[in-house]
């Protein structure tokens, strides 16, 4: 099945005509005939979609959208309505109260359809990026973000540019937005980083070569890195259903079949920018969560859930160009000394430190994470033995040769480092998959190669290759 679909109509013609037209599209059906079945119904089946008569038995369909929307499990399920007459205030009180569409009958069934995937396909990644959030609340990395933004962008897209400039200036008054015009030649040619439109509204004008250009101009916003999370609002003078499908099918968010009417614009267009800022959120708050799943908080770096997937990807790319590569684990001598005598902010600025020292003395393609309390892993990819004892014995002298400035000291204070290295790459041995050496069993070398160096005096270097 494509999806769920809800039908809310007293009349049970109607819902089994729709019904049949849906079902024939491969999705499911749930019916009710008012609003309280309504309700009960969408919590019961969560619902990809609702089509709901405007007229209902116990409320119209801007009281249901409202009763829906006042419930936290039935908020985000769009709604659109099919209405056997509409005049403009119920189209605006529907609009006005969250219902994503209103179409008269007759309607044409490519477009119904066209329609209902748009509406559908939207919902499906906004419950996809809030399932993300959801996991990323759950893990303490979100916060909570404000409900009003800066106003948004939109930019009018039409070669009629005196048409479009009394649009702008009616509509203005009544939108919390900055309204603009462009030709399709420029939309996209012309952005300006940090300017980029929330809302682009494109006007099929008369003639094929125009509206080839303009749905040309849908794609590439669809398709441009800086533009696809944009909404996109497509609006024509006169209906066609055929044209509107398809433009719909291209990723039009809205569509407005009958030409410009001011209100219902800027109802339309307020939609759009709220479900793009809500989205906007959404990736914001679960890029954060990744980056704080992934880092140290302390000193920035990559942790240890980052270091051992990066360590197999070194070692599986050693593996198939039979290059050799190095492994090192740093760990602070005495660490806990410093804690002691001069107290736990001390110490932290002294990782803050180490982990400055080491980052600036290794290469960009060099991964270093911070593992451990004290303990730093590093990752030199395409490096042979020679080199690895170069840059170890490097990284030692950098943090045990100058002193460090901490909380509580007058005077700098001596810290040193003692390092284990281990070779990867050097053929099979053991802890191995498929011939190729493990991230553990790497790991687990320089952790011997370490102690040996702890052992033998500390603030010193200690090579090993693992065991054949």
């Amino acid at each position: 099945m494509q999806g769920k679909i809800l039908i809310v109509d007293a009349i049970s013609t109607n819902r089994i005509v729709l019904k049949v037209k849906l079902a024939s599209a491969f999705y499911e059906v749930i019916q009710a005939a008012t609003a309280d079945e309504a309700c009960v119904a969408a919590l019961r089946h969560a619902p990809d979609l609702i089509i709901s008569a405007m007229a209902l038995p116990d409320c119209d369909a801007a009281g249901l959208c409202g009763r829906l929307n006042r419930n936290p499990q039935t908020r985000t399920i769009p709604m659109m309505v099919v209405a056997c007459r509409t005049n403009s205030e119920s189209r605006l009180n529907a609009l006005e109260s969250g219902v994503q569409d209103v179409m008269s009958k007759p309607i044409d069934d490519t477009l119904l359809l066209a329609r209902v995937r748009s509406l559908i396909r939207a919902h499906n990644t906004a419950a996809e990026w809030q399932m993300r959030d959801d996991t990323s609340r759950a893990l303490g990395f979100a916060e909570d973000s404000a409900d009003l933004g800066p106003p948004g962008r939109a930019v009018v897209v039409t070669t009629d540019s005196k048409t479009t400039q009394q649009w702008v200036q009616s509509i203005r008054p009544i939108l919390r937005a900055t309204l603009t015009h462009a030709p399709p030649e420029t939309a996209l040619r012309d952005l300006a980083p940090g300017r980029v439109p929330d809302v682009f509204i494109m006007v099929l004008e008369e003639g094929d070569k125009h509206s080839g250009e303009v749905l040309r101009l849908l794609a590439a916003v669809r398709a441009t890195a800086i533009t696809r999370h944009a909404g996109i609002m497509v609006v024509q003078p006169r209906p066609d259903a055929g044209l509107g499908a398809y433009a719909l099918d291209l990723g039009a968010d809205d569509l407005m079949t009958n030409g410009f009417e001011k209100n219902e614009m800027a109802l339309r267009i307020k939609a759009l920018m709220r479900r793009k800022r809500i989205a906007d959120q959404l990736r914001a708050t679960v890029r954060t969560g990744l980056k704080a799943a992934v880092s140290d908080p302390l000193t920035g770096l990559h942790n240890r859930r980052y270091a051992m997937p990066h360590l197999d990807r070194v070692a599986e790319h050693s593996a198939a160009t039979g290059r050799s590569f190095a492994v090192m684990v740093a760990d602070l001598d005495h660490f806990k000394r410093i804690n002691d005598i001069y107290g736990h902010a001390s110490g932290d600025a002294v990782l803050i430190e180490v982990a400055q020292r080491l980052s600036q003395n290794l290469r960009g393609v060099d991964m270093l994470a911070r593992i451990g309390g004290e303990e730093f892993l590093i990752v030199m990819p395409a490096t042979p033995f020679s080199e690895a004892r170069v840059a170890a014995s490097r990284l030692c002298r950098k943090i045990g040769g100058q002193g460090f400035n901490v909380p509580g000291s007058n005077d700098r204070i001596n810290v040193t480092v003692s390092i284990g290295v281990t070779m990867g790459g050097s053929g099979k041995s053991r802890g191995t998959t498929h011939g190729v050496q493990t991230a553990h069993a790497l790991l687990d070398a320089a952790d011997k190669a370490l102690y040996e160096a702890k052992m033998h005096g500390r603030n010193q270097v200690n090579l090993a290759r693992p065991a054949a």
